[in-house]
Parts: C-alpha cells; sequence; structure tokens
C-alpha cells in the first residue's frame, strides 16, 4: 500500500499550503481537500473510492470539482463512503442544486457520476486487499478517523482525521497488533489551547497528554497545522514530546507498508 500526502495543512496560502487529502495507490482518496487540485485529469479520473472523516470544507472542497471535472470520463460511478450523518449533511448542503448540482442525478440517476456508501465505525471495507476500517473521532461535527491496512503486508497505517479527545479512538488503536504510523493532528499552538478546545482540536500540550494513552509505538506524523502557525506547532512538540518519534506531517510525504 502507498500513501501519498496530497495536503495536510489546516488553510490555505502559498503552494505548500494545501487541506487534507490522502492517496491510496491510484484509485482511492481519504477526504478530498484542496490537494487534490495538483493531480492532473487522468490521475482524478483514476479514482474510484473517497472515504471522507467529516463534512468540513477543508476535507470536502475538491470533490464537487472532480465529479464535475472528470465525472464524463468514467464508466463507472466514483464512490463517496461516509456515515449516514456525514453523508446527510453533504447532500443538503453541497449536492442540493443550489450549491452545487447533485450528481447522484447526473447525467442519470440510473447512471449517475457519484454514488454513496454508508459506512459505520468499527467496520472494515475491503478493496483488492487493502481493508479500510472507520474509527471513532470527537469533533464538532460527526466524524471519523481510517485504519489503513495492507492485508498482504499485515501493516497498518491510522489517519485520526479533526479530532480532540477520545477514549474510544485509542480503544481501537491500542488493538492493532501491526500499527506501523499514525498521523494524527494539531491545528493550534498552545497559546490558543482554549481555542482548540472549543473547536475540538488538538494543540501540542493536549495532543501529548493524549499520547499517554497510546500503548504501541509507530511513528507518529502531525497533521492540520494553521498557516503561519507550523514552526510554533513543531517547536512546542519537541519540547514534550519525550521518547516518542513525533514529527510534522508535510505534502508530498509517502507511506509505503
Amino acid at each position: 500500500m502507498r500513501v501519498e500526502i496530497l495536503g495536510c495543512s489546516g488553510g490555505i496560502g502559498g503552494n505548500a499550503l494545501r487541506t487534507t487529502s490522502l492517496l491510496v495507490d491510484h484509485d482511492i482518496l481519504i477526504d478530498a481537500g484542496t490537494g487534490v487540485n495538483d493531480l492532473p485529469l487522468p490521475a482524478l479520473a483514476a479514482i474510484d473510492h473517497v472515504f471522507i472523516t467529516h463534512a468540513h470544507l477543508d476535507h470536502i472542497t475538491c470533490l464537487p470539482f472532480m465529479l464535475d471535472s472528470v465525472g464524463d470520463m468514467r464508466n463507472t460511478p466514483l464512490t463517496m463512503h461516509a456515515t449516514q450523518a456525514t453523508q446527510d449533511i453533504i447532500r443538503k448542503h453541497i449536492f442540493n442544486w443550489q450549491i452545487w448540482p447533485d450528481f447522484s442525478e447526473i447525467p442519470s440517476p440510473e447512471n449517475p457520476f457519484l454514488r454513496f456508501n454508508t459506512i459505520e465505525v468499527g467496520k472494515s471495507l475491503v478493496i483488492d486487499e487493502r481493508s479500510i476500517t472507520a474509527l471513532p473521532a470527537n469533533h464538532t461535527v460527526p466524524a471519523v478517523g481510517y485504519q489503513l491496512q495492507d492485508l498482504r503486508s499485515n501493516a497498518s497505517l491510522v489517519f485520526s482525521g479533526d479530532t480532540t479527545s477520545c477514549d474510544p479512538l485509542w480503544e481501537m488503536v491500542n488493538a492493532i497488533a501491526d500499527l506501523r504510523y499514525l498521523i494524527i493532528e494539531a491545528a493550534f499552538p498552545d497559546s490558543e489551547r482554549e481555542l482548540a478546545i472549543l473547536s475540538k482540536h488538538f494543540c501540542p500540550s493536549l495532543l501529548l497528554e493524549e499520547l499517554v494513552k497510546l500503548k504501541s509505538a509507530p511513528d507518529i506524523f502531525v497533521t492540520h497545522a494553521k498557516p503561519g502557525l507550523f514552526g510554533q506547532i513543531e517547536r512546542e512538540l519537541r519540547q514534550g514530546v519525550g521518547d516518542r518519534n513525533i514529527r510534522m506531517l508535510t505534502a508530498e510525504s509517502v507511506f509505503e507498508f
């Protein structure tokens, strides 16, 4: 399994700042933030599945544009996988014929560009020997993270999505025997700890408190830093990291396992 980070910033601005999206091999996206914009049309057309963590714009922005750009280049619908709660939000507020056309009805309901698949926390979907499992998350809207597991190599990557303290997440993560990588968020520096709490994100001190619950020792990468705060968040993590192997995630990073 190959996972390329297309975007991992909490905002935009400058060529390096793109919002959240992970490309799994050539045909699966985890979220569809502005990082997707860099893919050429043939690569966009090759994506068959998009797994959404939650409905905030920085995680779904490019999904409507993808469908508009390459829907007619495909022979089958693109499948958006999300919880029912997240589907309901996206269908009501995005694909509603007011903000954007409903591509689940275009060019016809029988042969659309988009179809929806409902996922549930704890249940896995296997696509060509790759298992994707929704994990619990705790955010201001219904949200999940994902475990990506290559069934051939028996190795896993966990992506938390946007979350704050979430004991059910750690219960599931600690049950993963083959966890190699953990990508988890820290959106704000400690000087904005109260804002992090209010918006249900982590700052370095909150994240380090939470990582005490992690029983294994994967490589840890921190994502979703707000623009202009990357360096401050990185410094604060280094000061309190202890024995953990924690690094800041950057766009164009690649994980192979």
